[in-house]
């Protein structure tokens, strides 16, 4: 162990928040299947099979109702890779931007 640590800057960092490009939409995890799997209900109105993706799967823990981004596959509309996670912060940002609108989260635990 070294004698002297140095000590790293502890002031706030500015973390770009990954958004949605074209072709993927947000989505809110239902339900955990296993085996990296996972049933994801999508902004744009469906429900889809999701799994995440190999360069995520130890690095990103996902929980259910999580906000992600999902890519849907071109040849399975009802299939879809999970591309990003976002934490709690991240998405009351999304909110106040109006990526996501403020009470759709809300409504929509109600009606399922």
């Amino acid at each position: 162990m070294p004698r002297r640590k140095k000590h790293g800057d502890s002031g706030p960092k500015k973390i770009r928040i990954a958004r949605a490009r074209n072709g993927e939409v947000y989505g809110v995890v239902l339900r955990m299947l296993g085996n990296s799997r996972l049933k994801v209900y999508c902004f744009d109105g469906k429900v889809r099979n999701a799994r995440i993706r190999g360069k995520l799967v130890k690095r990103m823990w996902i929980r259910e109702e999580d906000v992600v981004i999902v890519s849907p596959w071109e040849f399975q509309d009802d299939k879809a890779d999970i591309v990003y996670r976002y934490t709690r912060s991240q998405v009351s940002w999304l909110q106040r931007k109006g990526y996501i609108p403020h009470n759709y989260l809300e409504e929509m635990f109600d009606q399922l």
